[in-house]
């Protein structure tokens, strides 16, 4: 408002000089006389400002007409002006609109199209990264990888796109299956970008398939410091390398580091069931049984498994079912209503032969949530308390055709592994296998289990056999009594009875030779 008010001002001050002025020369009477060549002029005091006015003009156009002679012999020459300016903003404009155009073919999936757009604007800039960029995903898009590879490589020059240029790279190694050389794109990526969320999971999934454990837990450390990473989750996973890494010491025969390992493992994550199998495993070889049973039942707490009741069982080898029985007692109280608890319980019973007690502690599990191996528990309690052979057959023909219950589960691909592994060997992906039933009409690959994992009884001791079906996720068989293999739904199963005192490995001959 107060810059308006002193214009105006100003504009009225301006015209009010002008006409006193004019009206001082009015007054004056005085003109100008111009003499030359013999001609003389005399100018009045108006003509006279006119005339002035008129040669100002005059200067100012021929200094003008001069300075775009003298400019358009530089655009002539080369050297940078005013015109050259003018045609280079022009031709930007172009290759920006056809940078654009070439982004949004992309975003739309037309490849090709965007890579004639960025030949289009290669013409008018200079920005040889972005159209090697555009040109390196619309050949991509349209499998031609060995022009996405140039593209990708022209990008390493360049310090501002070397990483996309590596990153590029990469995905075309990951896609022709060469890992080596993906790994050391990815180890390259990393140094430059540590905190890449996604350079950081193809790294440690590619040092995951490697075994190169200790390389992993470095990576898994990067992602827990760049935030990208919970607390929980790093230590789950840790825990999981921690564990890997203790079965290859393991397997190079270092027991003491691979104790050493599992026990670690155990530690970031109690939950973790292979790693508590092997952390008991390692106690229980160490003379400490009692560190190896509560490491048992915390597992068992979290969640119960084949494994852990197998390796519970190993802490005292050799014992009666009645002294086994009343030991497992520590652990089947702890999630007493959970599946495995009362299948255990039953199993357990069984090798007792306390037929009776097996089928309560099984429950309604062979009707309500029917598995594989409740039913062939439900068969061997049929057949030690003297039931016909049809009742017998009935349920192990049910057995054959029935889910089998929970198994390692990827979680990503959904596929059933045969064990547990840190990879899934499927998908490749790291710590995606979870002890879960799989989802209807999943099948899963054949493990070599057998339909009873864990009929536990001691070394002196057997319980009935039954005919195996479809088997459950592969259980280390200590102390366990493993039946027969599967046979056709209408083939009589062996009439066997518990009999104390006999081998577990010998009952499915002795069931064979009985028949």
């Amino acid at each position: 408002m107060l810059w308006s008010l002193l214009k105006i001002i100003l504009f009225v001050a301006v015209i009010a000089l002008v006409t006193i002025g004019a009206g001082w020369l009015m007054e004056t009477g005085a003109g100008i006389r111009v003499a030359f060549g013999g001609t003389e002029l005399n100018l009045g005091p108006v003509q006279a400002v006119i005339a002035i006015l008129v040669i100002v003009a005059a200067v100012w156009l021929v200094l003008k007409i001069l300075g775009a002679l003298f400019a358009l012999v530089r655009f002539l020459n080369g050297d940078e002006t005013a015109l050259s300016r003018h045609f280079d903003r022009r031709s930007e404009r172009k290759g920006m609109r056809a940078l654009a155009e070439g982004m949004v073919a992309l975003a739309e999936g037309e490849g090709r199209l965007a890579m004639a757009k960025a030949d289009r604007a290669k013409k008018y800039l200079n920005e040889p990264q972005l159209v090697a960029l555009i040109n390196a995903q619309g050949a991509e898009m349209e499998g031609q990888h060995k022009v996405a590879e140039e593209n990708y490589k022209s990008l390493l020059a360049d310090e501002r796109t070397r990483f996309v240029g590596i990153r590029g790279i990469l995905r075309q190694r990951l896609a022709e299956g060469d890992t080596e050389t993906a790994l050391a794109l990815s180890e390259k990526a990393f140094a430059l970008r540590p905190k890449h969320e996604e350079t950081q999971d193809t790294l440690l999934r590619l040092q995951a398939e490697k075994a190169d454990w200790k390389g992993a837990r470095k990576t898994l450390d990067a992602k827990l410091r760049s935030g990208a990473l919970p607390r929980d989750v790093h230590r789950r996973r840790d825990a999981v390398l921690a564990l890997s890494e203790a079965r290859d010491v393991l397997v190079d025969g270092q027991d003491i580091e691979a104790r050493e390992a599992a026990i670690e493992a155990n530690r970031l994550s109690p939950d973790l069931i292979p790693a508590a199998v092997l952390a008991a495993r390692s106690y229980i070889s160490a003379g400490k049984q009692r560190y190896a049973a509560r490491v048992l039942k915390k597992a068992w707490e979290a969640q119960p498994h084949p494994d852990l009741a197998a390796t519970f069982a190993d802490i005292t080898p050799g014992e009666d079912p009645a002294k086994r029985l009343k030991r497992f007692s520590e652990l089947t109280k702890v999630r007493p209503e959970h599946p495995e608890t009362k299948m255990l319980q039953a199993e357990l019973l069984i090798a007792a032969e306390d037929f009776p007690a097996a089928r309560r502690a099984l429950g309604d599990l062979p009707t309500a949530h029917p598995t594989a191996r409740s039913l062939s528990i439900m068969a061997a309690i049929e057949r030690g308390e003297g039931a016909d052979d049809a009742v017998v057959r009935g349920w192990l023909a049910r057995a054959v055709t029935a889910p089998r219950g929970s198994q390692w589960v990827c979680e990503n691909c959904h596929v059933v592994a045969a064990e547990w592994a840190p990879v899934c060997p499927h998908c490749h992906a790291f710590d995606t296998l979870a002890w879960t039933e799989p989802p209807e009409g999943q099948l899963s690959s054949p493990t070599g289990s057998e339909m009873l994992p864990l009929l536990v009884g001691s070394e002196a001791s057997t319980a009935p056999t039954v005919a195996q079906g479809p088997a459950p996720a592969a259980t280390p068989q200590v102390d366990v009594t493993p039946p027969t293999r599967a046979r056709d739904a209408d083939t009589p199963p062996a009439e066997t009875k518990a009999v104390p005192d006999a081998e577990p490995a010998d009952a499915p001959e002795d069931a064979q030779k009985e028949k």
